[in-house]
């Protein structure tokens, strides 16, 4: 990925190619996504306000640190993440820029009891039946992605599907933009996608805005539990780590560190 390009741009206008593609099923995965009925809570598993819980990621690479394992095993590595009590397991299903696949999230749904979210740039509502005829329990979307049209109408979508929908803001502006669509779960990424620059700052400024009633997440940047206390301190006691998970040894020991 060029350096000193708008990344997230760069990464849609990838994501837009291939979600035109599946279009033509966009009718095969609406008649599977339909007769889905196994959804685990991926929200109630999560809010448990006062406990620290964690969604643990599975991910081979990243545009910013490339590959961060050279041998990915996602099964193995989701398993570990339920031994160390991991809330929820995210999956990177993006082949481009993050070495995944939605078949890693399909097997790793088959191997673990946790609710599993697809992590991935999802555009239109092709990718929403998609997500959910892959037996997803919870799905993401961008705010900066989208546009507000896009947002509300791929957000009641899922809702209507029985799915959970992670909603990811960055700054001010974004959280107004998920607020007004109605979501009951927000994720303040600390990575900047135009930029992809780090700071835990962010959910410093935006965790207050979040609604009592609402699940609010901490994503990306968090490796200590000393992070974990700073983000739980501004009243957030959901966290998403993937990167320092998959780099440590232990990660159901990691896991475990980082929920005290």
């Amino acid at each position: 990925m060029k350096s000193g390009a708008d990344r997230l741009a760069e990464i849609l206008a990838t994501k837009r190619q291939e979600a035109a593609a599946i279009e033509s099923m966009k009718g095969e995965f609406r008649r599977q996504a339909l007769l889905r009925n196994d959804f685990r809570g991926f929200r109630s598993n999560l809010f448990q306000p006062g406990i620290v819980t964690v969604i643990a990621e599975c991910k081979a690479a990243s545009p910013t640190a490339g590959s961060i394992v050279t041998s990915y095993d996602p099964v193995a590595q989701a398993k570990l993440y339920e031994a160390g009590g991991a809330g929820a397991i995210s999956v990177l299903t993006d082949a481009e820029y993050f070495r995944g696949s939605l078949d890693h999230m399909r097997q790793v749904r088959a191997e673990v009891a946790v609710p599993v979210l697809r992590k991935d740039f999802i555009l239109t509502e092709a990718q929403v039946y998609e997500s959910v005829a892959a037996g997803s329990d919870a799905f993401l979307l961008i705010v900066a992605a989208l546009t507000d049209e896009e947002l509300k109408r791929l957000y009641d979508l899922g809702k209507t599907l029985q799915s959970d929908v992670l909603v990811e803001v960055h700054d001010l502006a974004e959280m107004d933009r998920a607020l007004e669509a109605g979501v009951d779960i927000i994720g303040i990424n600390n990575r900047n996608l135009h930029t992809f620059a780090v700071d835990l700052g962010t959910t410093d400024e935006l965790a207050c805005e979040i609604p009592s009633d609402c699940l609010g997440i901490s994503e990306s940047g968090i490796r200590t539990r000393e992070d974990v206390k700073r983000v739980e301190a501004e009243g957030i006691h959901c966290v998403l780590v993937g990167e320092t998970l998959m780099r440590d040894g232990d990660p159901a020991g990691a896991l475990r560190r980082l929920r005290g």
